[in-house]
């Protein structure tokens, strides 16, 4: 399920100069595209975790990746922008039950030992699919059109939400978790710090992630690379995201939250603003180095959520959080988009990486909270 809800909304990214030149778009209302559809995915999060709570996660993850696949759809046969903005913010809605409620199942499950590796892993299948997107792209755009891309991804992943149906009466998965609850852990006011001072740490590294993701795109562009060449380009990036969520999951488990913030976001920071200068004969384990970046620091984030939070109500918890985080993903792409078009690309890929540099100071502020919780681990003790 999470590959295929990744891929639905990864698509996007390599599509978008397709639909810029199809529809005539500014890099404004190419942000405001991206940032519609991500945006919308976090509205029902919330109460996609309080719903979980009494009737489990399984079913809720069917229908909320069906509703994304409709959406896609409809995002395929919009004649004008204004109706695929309005397809893509209702299509949107169904993906907020996604990834709180399988961060929930999945730090439920493992919650006595190996649950960063746990989410950790999970998170690295979601990025499988985002490794397919440029694929699809580059497979069907071309040929096909935006159009017949998006429908294509829309169809199979129907197709395999309601076979995946089937193994509800084979695997008993999604139950609603136990009832009792210790309410203390929800009132005490130094796990709910740590919970705040996460979701602000989440904010910051989703806005980084979601403003790379919509202009790297148009910097390969700018370098000269063709439409197969910038497709195996964004493969690279997203092959070194996956690469980044598992291995900073296993790491999550063995080292502290801070450091590997600091490596990642770090990483990320120094690759965007080179981006631009560097060579393009570089750009490959530019690539590669900056999906590691990007997309590692999630899998310790989401893996810490559940230091703080008891396990009846994760599911609330972590749609609380990615809701949070969604405030990065919409805003990141229209303010990077109205730099780039009253500046330049390369002063908004530099003002990115400044911007993604200030995860590392901030995250500073959670040591205090990870302090009681990491005996024995290095790092942040």
């Amino acid at each position: 399920m999470h590959i295929w809800s990744d891929l639905f909304f990864a698509i996007l990214v390599p599509l978008l100069p397709f639909i810029k030149e199809d529809m005539d778009l500014s890099f404004t209302e190419v942000g405001l595209l991206r940032s519609v559809l991500n945006g919308s995915s976090a509205v029902l999060q919330v109460p996609a975790g309080f719903l979980a709570e009494s009737v489990g996660e399984f079913w809720l993850l069917i229908w909320g990746n069906l509703w994304v696949a409709a959406g896609l759809a409809a995002m395929a046969a919009s004649p004008v922008f204004i109706v695929l903005v309005a397809a893509s913010a209702i299509g949107g809605l169904g993906g907020g039950a996604q990834h709180p409620l399988a961060s929930s199942m999945v730090s439920r499950a493992y919650d006595d030992r190996g649950r960063s590796t746990a989410v950790g892993t999970v998170n690295f299948a979601g990025d499988l699919g985002k490794m397919m997107a440029p694929l699809v792209a580059g497979l069907f755009a071309v040929s096909l059109g935006w159009r017949y891309a998006l429908l294509i991804v829309s169809v199979a992943g129907a197709v395999f939400m309601l076979g995946a149906m089937l193994t509800r009466w084979v695997v008993d998965i999604g139950k609603p978790a136990a009832s009792e609850l210790d309410e203390s852990q929800v009132d005490d006011s130094a796990q709910m710090g740590g919970f705040v001072t996460l979701s602000g740490l989440g904010i910051l590294d989703s806005a980084a992630r979601s403003g790379s993701l919509v202009f790297l795109p148009f910097v390969l562009e700018s370098k000269g690379f063709g439409l197969a060449q910038t497709s195996w380009l964004l493969f690279l990036l997203f092959a070194g995201g996956a690469a980044g969520k598992f291995v900073c999951g296993w790491l999550g488990d063995r080292i502290g939250t801070v450091s590997l913030i600091w490596w990642t976001k770090g990483l990320t920071a120094v690759m965007l603003v080179i981006a631009m200068a560097a060579p393009a004969w570089t750009m490959a384990p530019l690539m590669i180095l900056t999906g590691i970046g990007l997309n590692g620091t999630s899998s310790v984030l989401y893996a810490t959520v559940a230091e703080f939070v008891p396990a009846t109500r994760r599911g609330r918890f972590y749609g609380f959080f990615y809701t949070t985080n969604e405030a990065g993903t919409v805003v990141a792409p229209l303010v990077y988009g109205l730099i780039a078009d009253l500046a330049s690309l390369k002063v908004t890929m530099i003002v990115m990486g400044i911007a993604t540099a200030t995860i590392l100071p901030a995250s500073l502020a959670l040591r205090k909270h990870l302090i009681p919780r990491v005996v024995g681990r290095s790092g942040d003790a």
